[in-house]
């Protein structure tokens, strides 16, 4: 492998691989389940108390990410991608400038920052990715998706969140040669590349999952879910996403996978509304070959991630607008509310559910089945209603294009 010498001072800014505090898409191990409690049981008609609102970010949908007493979060404007970084009561610390931001189909930042001690990976629509220094936003080092990785754009723009592992990042240029690629996360070094199936990336934020034996990183491109050996870039294994055949498929039909997929005890579950539907793969012991158990076409969320908790697997629908909850031993369907398509988290024993209507529901679940018990609507923002909710020491973030919005939900409010 290609070793790289780069200056001291970016060593200091890390700690070792198993101290590292990480923060990422989705919470830990890109879960969709928060560790917040004592939350509140139900919400006032007009929803928990707004202790402030952000109404300058800029056009986008990527989420906020949280370290110590500050969080980070992307927008575009004037086709510029900026990062800010914000202290918890909403106040702006500092902006950074990253370069050219997607403009095109809907417009905007795409993608939440992935934070490890002191650096931030944050990736642009475009496909660039940076690392900036979280302390003061100075940038440390960038990789062009043209220039360095002849990268392909899917119809929307690239969307990723990046992957950290010991000293490594993991970006899916979706290149013919660079596919999918580590890089040396201080300094930007080529480690190794894999050209998979030479198809564009698929929004996917990706994985990491660790076994005994190895660590896999698994993305999707347009038409296949991958698993490659983290250490060395092998694809080990693949899956077809089968919903349009090969002579139908072409930008934006059968390409867009932008859920994370799940994994617990050997198995990998996934929900690819635009693919194979809901999924799930056993993995051999050393993580080399996939066993499909089940396919259930009718879980087939877009971009509304997947929460698992117990045997139960909660996403949203996209042909029957239903949030939905199926047993993840048979893959048979439990449940569903007709409260429309949207994203969906988990903390305190509770579902977070933003539609794309801008109503945010809070919800019961008990082996499987689930009740309604609040909700309010999202005035504030711009546009779309499509970024994901965000929970952090008992309050609620949640993002609508321009607009961060933080809801007290905690018990007793300090």
């Amino acid at each position: 492998m290609t070793k790289y010498i780069f200056p001291l001072f970016l060593l200091l800014l890390s700690c070792s691989a198993a101290q590292s505090d990480i923060s990422e898409w989705r919470g830990a191990n890109r879960s969709g389940v928060y560790p917040d409690t004592g939350l509140l049981t139900s919400w006032p008609e007009k929803g928990p108390r707004e202790i402030w609102t952000i109404d300058s970010l800029g056009r986008g949908y990527g989420s906020p990410q949280f370290m110590e007493d500050r969080f980070y979060i992307t927008g575009e404007v004037d086709s510029m991608a900026l990062l800010y970084c914000f202290d918890l009561d909403g106040m702006k610390l500092w902006q950074t400038t990253l370069g050219k931001e997607w403009v095109t189909s809907f417009p905007g930042s795409r993608s939440a920052p992935t934070i490890v001690d002191d650096l931030i990976y944050i990736g642009t629509g475009m496909g660039d990715l940076y690392c900036i220094n979280r302390v003061d936003g100075s940038l440390l080092w960038s990789k062009d998706f043209t220039d360095d990785f002849q990268g392909g754009y899917p119809l929307h723009g690239h969307s990723e969140a990046a992957n950290i592992l010991g000293d490594l990042v993991f970006w899916t240029p979706g290149g013919k040669t660079y596919n999918v690629v580590a890089l040396d996360r201080f300094n930007g070094g080529l480690i190794w590349s894999n050209p998979g199936f030479g198809e564009y990336s698929a929004y996917n934020p990706g994985k990491i999952i660790s076994l005994a034996e190895r660590k896999l990183f698994v993305t999707f491109t347009a038409y296949h879910i991958m698993g490659l050996d983290a250490e060395t870039g092998d694809l080990l294994w693949s899956q077809e996403q089968t919903s349009y055949p090969p002579e139908k498929r072409s930008p934006g039909y059968g390409d867009t996978h932008a859920n994370s997929v799940i994994y617990k005890d050997g198995s990998i579950y996934y929900a690819a509304g635009d693919g194979n539907g809901g999924v799930r793969l056993d993995l051999s012991e050393d993580g080399s070959e996939i066993t499909q158990v089940w396919r259930n076409p009718g879980f087939d969320s877009f971009m509304g991630g997947i929460v698992m908790i117990g045997q139960y697997l909660y996403t949203c629908g996209t042909t029957a607008q239903y949030l939905k909850s199926i047993d993840a031993t048979t893959g048979m369907l439990t449940d569903s509310l007709k409260i429309g398509q949207g994203a969906v988290i988990a903390a305190d024993e509770m579902l977070y559910y933003y539609n794309q209507r801008g109503q945010m529901y809070l919800i019961s679940y008990d082996e499987g089945k689930m009740k309604e018990l609040s909700s309010f609507k999202i005035k504030k923002g711009t546009r779309h209603h499509f970024s994901h909710p965000v929970i952090h020491r008992g309050v609620l973030y949640q993002r609508r294009g321009e607009a961060l919005m933080a809801y007290d939900i905690r018990e007793q409010s300090e």
